[in-house]
């Protein structure tokens, strides 16, 4: 990897601001001054400083976000906040996008990385992976639809859902289970039920589960007990 494409995506600015760092003897390699910013580096083997301070090498990067609701499930948006305006200017040097979408008025468990790999694990919808909601609905639930949900539900436009698992938890409140993530799809299972989502949550995507200490829109990165537990799925 180039020395200036590297500090840039380490976030010391543009190929620009990079040159001048360097010009200004900041960067060692090697704990070798540096004058030259195109030269090639391995940013695994070699040890490269700033001022002094190594600067560590990040591939990927992973975040788990509070997210609040007005937020759009998207990298950017013309007229639209979205939750890429939650996030640090130092994190998103390495473009993280979000795994999924939550709609804009849906709060909870969001995932931004810029592993795709990762993300297209999660997201296939052969590897049935569990996320889990809380719902408030505009009436309770029935034994019925809950046995409806566990066979599936047909939507308004004759498909019919995955299995999910639906159970009450308090007056009007349901958690449910899809593993799937078709277009408004909670919304739509309910509505075909003739029932509508006042308010919907997401807690949990396979393994990872939203940390109560994030408040609304508040993120932090993966620890590495959560990394491993995501990617061994």
């Amino acid at each position: 990897m180039r020395l200036d494409k590297f500090l840039a995506n380490m976030g010391y600015g543009s190929r620009k601001d990079v040159k001048a760092i360097v010009k200004k003897k900041r960067i060692t390699v090697n704990n070798q001054i540096i004058r030259k910013a195109d030269i090639h580096i391995d940013p695994s083997q070699d040890q490269i400083k700033c001022d002094g301070k190594i600067i560590e090498y990040k591939e990927y990067i992973y975040l788990m976000l509070h997210k609040p609701a007005e937020y759009l499930s998207a990298t950017e948006d013309q007229k639209q906040k979205t939750v890429l305006d939650l996030i640090k200017k130092q994190d998103k040097v390495l473009e993280p996008f979000p795994v999924g979408r939550l709609d804009k008025d849906t709060e909870g468990l969001l995932l931004l990385t810029n592993d795709g790999q990762l993300a297209h694990e999660l997201l296939s919808p052969k590897k049935h992976v569990d996320k889990t909601y809380i719902a408030k609905l505009a009436r309770d639930i029935t034994e019925q639809e809950i046995n409806q949900f566990a066979e599936g539900v047909l939507l308004e436009d004759g498909y019919l859902t995955k299995p999910a698992k639906l159970r009450a938890i308090e007056d009007k409140m349901v958690e449910i289970t899809i593993t799937e993530g078709k277009f408004h799809q909670i919304k739509r299972m309910f509505e075909a039920v003739n029932n509508n989502v006042l308010y919907l949550k997401r807690l949990s995507m396979g393994s990872l589960y939203l940390d109560e200490k994030l408040k609304m829109g508040e993120y932090r990165e993966l620890t590495k007990e959560e990394l491993d537990q995501l990617s061994s799925k």
